[in-house]
């Protein structure tokens, strides 16, 4: 393990992090697409490009997108090893909010050591799901993929697991946390509205569940392990 001093520049980082996050998502891997998940200029956005690709963690492909090579998978989930584990943390054992580690995980991700994050890890019992449900990459880079279908694509009837909320919006982590919406609930589509409306779901107990209208942001963004 690596005491971190041998570790790429926060910035790097923090790209192949965006790369592989729209890449998880099925979302298009462009200059345009970094910058605005990153919030920098396209510009800048191009030039980092540039440099990833120069050092081999990136293949660029003008017009077409960017792709990770193995050397920059092994980076990017190196990465969010580290983010995802003290997401953890901070919920597990000092008493923050799910919406609240994300930005104090993008800080410390990039400072602590190896050696304490797989300290850390070990405290944990080894999870392999962040308080998201994002899957944690294991030491050596493997990840366990769940079969998930977004809210969104899902019919009437179609009764599920939450297993993952995809948005770090504080506000919109917060606004299910208040209605007691969380990882692990069953979950049951009870209705589309037509045009553009919400889904209508039931989320809890079937004996105790409680109805609720969820727009789309909402329902783009929480991914359902079907039964």
């Amino acid at each position: 393990m690596s005491d971190g001093s041998t570790r790429r520049s926060s910035s790097i980082e923090d790209y192949m992090r965006a790369i592989y996050g729209l890449f998880e998502r099925g979302e298009p891997v462009t200059n345009t697409s970094l910058a605005g998940r990153l919030e920098v200029s396209p510009s800048s956005a191009s030039g980092m490009v540039t440099k990833l690709a120069q050092q081999g963690l990136v293949e660029h492909v003008p017009y077409r997108g960017i792709a990770l090579t193995p050397e920059g998978l092994q980076l990017a989930r190196a990465v969010l090893r580290r983010h995802r584990l003290i997401e953890s943390y901070l919920v597990s054992e000092l008493g923050y909010t799910w919406d609240e580690v994300h930005p104090e995980a993008d800080l410390l991700e990039h400072v602590m050591s190896d050696r304490l994050v797989e300290r850390i890890a070990a405290k944990l019992g080894n999870p392999v799901r962040d308080p998201h449900g994002d899957p944690i990459p294991a030491a050596d880079g493997s990840v366990e993929e769940l079969s998930t279908r977004l809210l969104d694509e899902l019919p009437p009837g179609a009764v599920g697991e939450i297993v993952r909320v995809w948005d770090t919006d504080p506000e919109l982590l917060r606004y299910l946390a208040e209605r007691a919406i969380t990882i692990g609930d069953r979950i049951e589509v009870v209705e589309r509205q037509p045009f553009g409306g919400p889904v209508v779901v039931k989320v809890g107990p079937p004996s105790d569940a409680a109805t609720h209208a969820l727009g789309t942001e909402i329902a783009q963004a929480l991914s359902v392990a079907l039964r």
